[in-house]
Order: structure tokens, then C-alpha cells, then sequence
């Protein structure tokens, strides 16, 4: 006869989705990400993570290409206080994007982070899908006809470098239906 053997529950883990969003996250769209994930056997986790624009990066970039910077340097630097205002500007809105995203999806229950990044879109997804040991990734944009004729797309990019499943979903126009 065998030994009484008490026996361990099984531990959950947590499902690590990390969501890559161009804009806040819609109501509609919280709600169908969290339906894509309501029969997982195990808790799901999501990350929202919103690109923030690096408003000083662009204007040199900009200048460059137009091959004008020696035209603009001195002048360039001098609107550094300019740009500083504009990028806290822009820091402060993506915050927000960010913070009204996630209370969105724990409104509906659901367990979620957030934060904004000021590198490329798709570096900032590696290195959190990294850090969060991200089983998932869900990329919502608005359609860019031109940029996935093209492949050059944040979808294509994340299933070249990521070793999970990505879904590109596209956003729900709220001031379509709002006007319908």
C-alpha cells in the first residue's frame, strides 16, 4: 500500500501578451483582444506598449535628409528648449495613451502594464517581449496601405524577429461609428 502523498496544486503561470499600439486602445478593441484570450487555461497578462515619438531625433533627421544641416546647425541648436517643450509634449500624451489603455483592459478584469518607448517600434517589442518573456504579440495600427504593400509594416518586422505568435489586428474607427 502506498504512502499517503500530499499532493501540490498545479502552479498557474502567467500568459505574457504584449500589445503594440499606434493610438489609445478603443473600447471595441480592448474588448476583442480580451475575447481572443478568455478560454486560456492560465491567467493572461497584457503589456501595452505605445512608440513615442522622438520629436528631436526627427527634426535632425529631417534637416539631414534634406541636406541642410550645416544650413540649420547653429540655428538647430538653439531650439533645443523648443524641442525639449514639444518631446515632454509628446511624452506626457503617450503617458496618457498609455495609462487610459490599460485601465481600459482592467476595467474589463484583466491583469495589465504599460509603457512608452522612444526607440524603434520594433526594438522597443524585442526588448519587452524579452523582458516580459512575452508568449504573444498583437499589433494594433490604423490600415497603412502603402507601408504593408511594401512589407515594411511593424507586423512583418516583429514575425522576422520574434520567435511567437504576432496578430495584426487594425484599430476600430471611433469617429466612423460615432458619425454612423
Amino acid at each position: 500500500m502506498e504512502a499517503y502523498r500530499l499532493v501540490e496544486p498545479e502552479v498557474c503561470e502567467m500568459y505574457d501578451v504584449v500589445l503594440l499600439v499606434e493610438q489609445e486602445l478603443s473600447e471595441p478593441d480592448a474588448n476583442r483582444v480580451v475575447e481572443l484570450h478568455q478560454d486560456m487555461p492560465e491567467p493572461v497578462k497584457y503589456h501595452v506598449l505605445v512608440p513615442c515619438h522622438n520629436a528631436e531625433a526627427g527634426v535632425e533627421a529631417s534637416i539631414s535628409a534634406l541636406g541642410t544641416a550645416d544650413l540649420y546647425g547653429p540655428g538647430l541648436a538653439t531650439q533645443r528648449q523648443d524641442l525639449a517643450e514639444a518631446q515632454k509634449a509628446i511624452d506626457t500624451e503617450a503617458k496618457g495613451c498609455t495609462g487610459r489603455s490599460v485601465q481600459r483592459l482592467r476595467d474589463l478584469g484583466q491583469e495589465a502594464d504599460g509603457g512608452i518607448s522612444h526607440d524603434r517600434p520594433i526594438d522597443a517589442l524585442i526588448a519587452t517581449v524579452d523582458k516580459v518573456n512575452g508568449q504573444e504579440v498583437i499589433i494594433l495600427t490604423r490600415p497603412h496601405v502603402v507601408a504593408e504593400f511594401f512589407h515594411l509594416d511593424w507586423t512583418n518586422s516583429a514575425r522576422r524577429h520574434l520567435g511567437v505568435p504576432v496578430l495584426h489586428l487594425l484599430e476600430h474607427d471611433t469617429q466612423k461609428a460615432a458619425s454612423s
